[in-house]
């Protein structure tokens, strides 16, 4: 054979699924870097559903954790997300992968081994939809001492944070009128995107202050609305975000340190910091109640006890739990809204059919009679005021 077909002769394709990496120890920002076909590489310790969720819409070839995805802490719900999506998730293999790991290059997963080219950066476990299964069944044993972590994390909470939940000090002051409105509060979590969508006759009825916490403040813009509040750590939130003109709250430590309070002002914005233990969503929360806030409508925040364990931030559980209880029943889920609305709207065209056949019926039956002019004068007064039963 001659040489010159040697050179040009292709090597055969290496087994596997190939793709751009991406990584990022922080989750928040490596989900607004990715793009379909990426391969995620990320490190969080059991992986919630708001995460897998947002991985499957950014339509991931496969994920790679460096830290176990059920830790077997609690039942989270990330990883089945991901193994019923059918998307690949190589569980556990170690903090040096993201050392390994070139973001952008070109890499390659293979029976759980991640490699670059034929070079091995890293080796994890393959999670199956039977391992997943089994490890949650393990993971509810580990409940009992979530629960009692959750009672001590509750009581230091509260003896810190009294004064804020109870009589709102330290609560900042906003430009934003709160007082009385309703004030809907969008946070990146379960569903979020499509409950919005659904609410949007609810909002264009009662427009509602519109509080963006996180990158709900970009689900705020995606939709094309202006959110009027923003409560988030800046480096989570887009630059259009920061710059709509919303004010901007940014969460402190309790000694008033705000991370990423420069990245407003670098922007030409203002900012007012909120110090804090508790967590962006609670703070969000917080600041619409102590502004007498009529109803708070949450979007993408935790409803239930499944969702609540799934956020696996005991720290914040404590805060979410106090702050549900002082606000009381001002919190309105979102998806019970958006459910209303829907039942709601099904029923208005149903009843405009039903006045339209009975409308012919009569029309047709008076023609008959020989009564006409007068029935049609009748026929439009009747449509003019079922017209002012739905106004435009």
């Amino acid at each position: 054979m001659k040489l010159s077909g040697l050179l040009h002769r292709s090597r055969p394709e290496l087994p596997g699924l190939t793709g751009p990496a991406r990584a990022d120890r922080r989750t928040e920002a490596l989900l607004r870097r990715l793009r379909p076909g990426d391969i995620a590489v990320l490190d969080q310790v059991d992986l919630d559903r708001a995460t897998a969720d947002a991985l499957v819409a950014a339509r991931v070839a496969a994920v790679v954790n460096a830290a176990p995805s059920i830790s077997g802490r609690f039942p989270n719900l990330g990883p089945q997300v991901l193994v019923e999506a059918g998307i690949p998730l190589v569980d556990d293999c170690g903090e040096e992968i993201l050392r390994a790991v070139k973001d952008g290059a070109k890499v390659r997963l293979h029976d759980g081994v991640l490699y670059s080219g034929e070079q091995p950066l890293g080796q994890g476990r393959e999670q199956t939809e039977a391992s997943v299964a089994d490890a949650l069944d393990e993971a509810k044993q580990g409940l009992t001492h979530q629960l009692e972590a959750f009672a001590a994390n509750t009581i230091e909470f509260m003896r810190r944070e009294r004064s804020l939940l109870l009589d709102g000090h330290g609560v900042p002051e906003v430009d934003v009128d709160l007082d009385g409105r309703q004030v809907l509060v969008v946070a990146a979590g379960y569903d979020h995107t499509a409950v919005l969508k659904r609410l949007k006759a609810y909002i264009k009825e009662y427009r509602p202050v519109l509080v963006g916490v996180g990158a709900g403040a970009d689900a705020l813009i995606a939709a094309k609305y202006k959110p009027d509040l923003i409560v988030s750590d800046p480096s989570e939130v887009s630059n259009q975000a920061l710059t709509s003109g919303a004010d901007v709250v940014v969460p402190a430590f309790p000694d008033g340190h705000a991370p990423g309070l420069h990245r407003v002002q670098d922007l030409g914005a203002s900012a007012v910091t909120f110090p804090s233990m508790a967590n962006p969503e609670d703070l969000a929360l917080l600041l619409a109640h102590h502004h007498g806030a009529g109803m708070i409508v949450t979007v993408g925040l935790s409803a239930s006890m499944a969702e609540f364990l799934d956020r696996g931030r005991s720290g914040s559980n404590a805060s979410t739990f106090l702050t549900r209880l002082q606000a009381g029943g001002s919190v309105v889920d979102g998806a019970m809204i958006a459910q209303m609305y829907r039942s709601r709207t099904s029923l208005v065209p149903l009843l405009l059919l039903l006045i339209a056949v009975a409308l012919v019926a009569v029309v047709v039956a008076v023609l008959v009679a020989g009564a006409g002019p007068a029935v049609l004068e009748w026929a439009r007064g009747l449509l003019e005021i079922v017209r002012s039963w739905f106004p435009a």
